[in-house]
């Protein structure tokens, strides 16, 4: 071999031998990654996002995806004439507007991103938090102003049943899960927060790890004065936080913090904005986003 060839493979294999001990730690091992931001529009970055979900099946971990589709479904809706109206930070869900968001999230993101993956082989199975009880949620009114708010057909999680998730997973598939509900009580679907559908689904399915993608480098220091990044910090540290984030990183931080509180060893919050970030987060020392970990952990290494 060449000197010149030497020194062109000398550092791929330095990186696959970093990856060693990651590798083996996570063998086996369940991960709840929620896709969303940039990821979910940039076709790069979709593509890339495909590729590492695949990587993590064949190195042995075992990938689940949820989604939800906030940009598709605000055009979806311009299309069919419905205005789009937020409340403390919910999309305002009417039976109409429940109708599109369906569609849009089962019929075009979900069957999107599982063609993507099956690019790779016959591995994504896409369905809903309607199918065999996956998810089950009630009515949610959110309090504004110290009264409750009815917001139409957006869901509060109420039961998590991962049975079809366990037997896909057995049978060495990857899920894709789209978050919509079915009802507790009343027969129809709600539509629910993505985090907190990943979230909940992270803690029923005893998960190691529940990654977030964003499109921020995590969670900052001291926004806006500094974009310092948390590297690492605690359930307690990041529930003294949450009053002062800004309402998009709350459903993502509270989903972090409801893991790790619920048996989930870390979770991450990671920029979607960067090519193969899952990669670089679960596979690398230094990673790159946001680690959480349950505060008897602290001192443990993850």
């Amino acid at each position: 071999m060449s000197t010149t060839r030497k020194h062109t493979a000398l550092p791929k294999a330095q990186i696959l031998i970093e990856a060693l001990p990651w590798l083996v730690r996570h063998n086996g091992k369940t991960v709840v990654i929620k896709f969303g931001g940039n990821a979910m529009i940039d076709e790069d970055l979709k593509a890339a996002f495909a590729q590492d979900v695949v990587f993590l099946h064949h190195a042995g971990l075992r990938p689940v995806v949820v989604h939800g589709g906030g940009p598709q479904i605000s055009a979806a809706l311009d299309q069919h004439g419905i205005v789009s109206e937020f409340k403390a930070g919910l999309r305002v869900t009417t039976e109409d507007a429940m109708d599109v968001v369906r569609m849009v999230l089962a019929g075009q993101v979900q069957r999107e991103l599982v063609g993507l993956l099956n690019q790779h082989g016959p591995l994504a199975v896409g369905l809903t938090g309607e199918d065999a009880h996956t998810i089950t949620a009630t009515k949610h009114q959110p309090e504004i102003d110290g009264e409750l708010v009815d917001i139409g057909r957006v869901g509060e999680i109420t039961a998590i049943d991962t049975g079809a998730i366990e037997a896909l997973l057995a049978d060495g598939r990857i899920p894709v899960v789209s978050s919509i509900a079915r009802s507790q009580d009343d027969g129809h679907v709600y539509n629910v927060n993505a985090d907190t559908a990943a979230a909940a689904l992270a803690a029923a399915l005893d998960a190691e790890t529940l990654m977030v993608l964003t499109d921020v480098e995590g969670l900052y220091e001291d926004w806006p004065h500094s974009d310092e990044v948390i590297s690492r910090l605690t359930a307690s540290q990041l529930e003294k936080l949450l009053p002062d984030l800004s309402s998009g990183m709350v459903p993502k931080m509270e989903g972090c913090l409801h893991a790790v509180r619920n048996g989930v060893t870390t979770a991450r919050v990671i920029d979607g904005r960067v090519q193969h970030s899952i990669l670089l987060e679960i596979f690398t020392d230094e990673g790159i986003g946001t680690m959480v970990v349950a505060d008897a952990e602290q001192g443990d290494a993850v």
